[in-house]
């Protein structure tokens, strides 16, 4: 094995998803050589391995570099939770958007991030760190913080263990804060985020939760800190929410990966 591939993965399945993975925290294409430098497998193997993800049209080649291919959103369109959970929240996404006047997001929790599977931007929209697929950790964002207080306690610890980083300005990186941020998010069922995430947002959030108690998804209104008033806002996503958990019962609930 080659000395830049000593700390890469070693079979092949292992070292597509190590390439496919570095697209999840990339909003630009990526070159063979940052591929390379992300996943610790040699140039050589990545050149070879993107040449035939972008034959089979799991990647896209450009001037610029590779990006994800169509074939990849096709076959997340076709998971079936995602998309059934998306139906059912599109109109009520849409009807607090105009409400509000706020980009709203669903999201549900994969290992330790959220994952975001609807936005509908408001026009004044400030710079978010979300976007349609994209990962963010789940302590750093509104969502996150919902899905986590209703969550089994492995998944806060699995958090913990992987370390709170500093997302945003105000990103909550101590874990007894955290502990005690998300015990209040239990008490009020709501979750709140100012600048957790990135610089000038804020966010509200609320779980959708299954009747055994843990949360299938979570729905949130964001924006700029001084537009994001969680007074105001409670009430609308609490309803939204409401409505959507009376649905839950057509959802197998997501699965958590630890």
């Amino acid at each position: 094995m080659r000395s830049t591939e000593r700390n890469g993965p070693v079979s092949v399945i292992g070292r597509v998803s190590a390439i496919i993975g570095c697209f999840a925290e990339a909003d630009t294409a990526l070159t063979v050589g940052e591929i390379s430098r992300r996943t610790g497998i040699a140039k050589t193997t990545v050149w070879r391995l993107t040449a035939e993800l972008a034959e089979h049209g799991f990647l896209e080649a450009g001037s610029d570099g590779l990006s994800l291919g169509l074939r990849l959103f096709e076959l997340g369109e076709s998971t079936t939770r995602p998309r059934s959970l998306r139906r059912l929240a599109l109109a009520r996404m849409e009807a607090l958007r105009q409400q509000t006047g706020l980009t709203v997001h669903l999201a549900v929790l994969r290992d330790v991030d959220v994952v975001y599977i609807e936005i509908l931007h408001a026009r004044a929209s400030p710079k978010m760190p979300s976007r349609v697929g994209g990962r963010v950790p789940a302590h750093a964002t509104g969502v996150g913080k919902a899905l986590l207080a209703f969550s089994p306690p492995s998944v806060l610890e699995a958090v913990v263990a992987r370390g709170l980083e500093a997302v945003g300005p105000r990103t909550i990186t101590d874990p007894d804060a955290l502990r005690d941020e998300l015990g209040l998010v239990r008490g009020r069922g709501i979750a709140t985020e100012r600048e957790e995430s990135a610089p000038g947002v804020a966010c509200v959030a609320v779980p959708i939760v299954l009747t055994d108690g843990v949360a299938a998804a979570a729905l949130s209104a964001s924006g700029p800190a001084s537009a994001v008033e969680p007074t105001a806002l409670t009430g609308p996503l609490k309803a939204a929410a409401d409505a959507l958990q009376s649905q839950t019962d057509r959802l197998s609930r997501p699965r958590v990966a630890i």
